[in-house]
């Protein structure tokens, strides 16, 4: 019975692995036919439980957005499509507000694209955001200076 069951668990970690490199294979061959035209400014929302986002826009040499595209689910079934509305916008005017869906993380993500797009601009460095075990490190540090047993 628990052999049973490890297999089973083990099988669908393993299918889950290869969904999702079949999912970021995809997205990279989205991000190239984009890249060859341009430069691309990307952005990015994690959703933990909730549907998590990816915005991807061409881009002229001015910061003019020339086409959109988007990524948003929960599960690797998740694929690019186009996202329309932001063609000749200037991508450092961004607020988000320009996305017409009740998605948050997409809204983020557009946020994120035009802060990452600025950032470059202006030659500031661009940090990736911490991952989720960085973060539970980061909170259980935190936790353990609050309470004096660290630091």
């Amino acid at each position: 019975m628990m052999l049973e069951l490890g297999l089973a668990i083990l099988g669908a970690f393993i299918l889950q692995a290869v969904l999702s490199m079949l999912q970021m294979k995809h997205f990279s061959k989205e991000f190239m036919k984009l890249r060859r035209q341009g430069r691309v400014a990307c952005g990015r929302q994690a959703g933990g439980f909730r549907a998590g986002a990816i915005v991807m826009f061409l881009l002229d040499d001015e910061g003019i957005i020339r086409e959109a595209r988007k990524m948003e689910g929960v599960t690797f079934l998740a694929r690019v499509k186009p996202m329309s509305g932001f063609e000749g916008r200037y991508i450092g005017d961004l607020t988000g507000d320009e996305v017409e869906t009740k998605n948050k993380n997409l809204r983020k993500a557009v946020l994120d694209a035009a802060l990452t797009y600025r950032k470059f601009v202006s030659g500031e460095p661009i940090t990736p955001p911490p991952s989720p075990f960085q973060l539970a490190a980061i909170n259980v540090r935190n936790a353990l200076q609050r309470r004096k047993v660290w630091g």
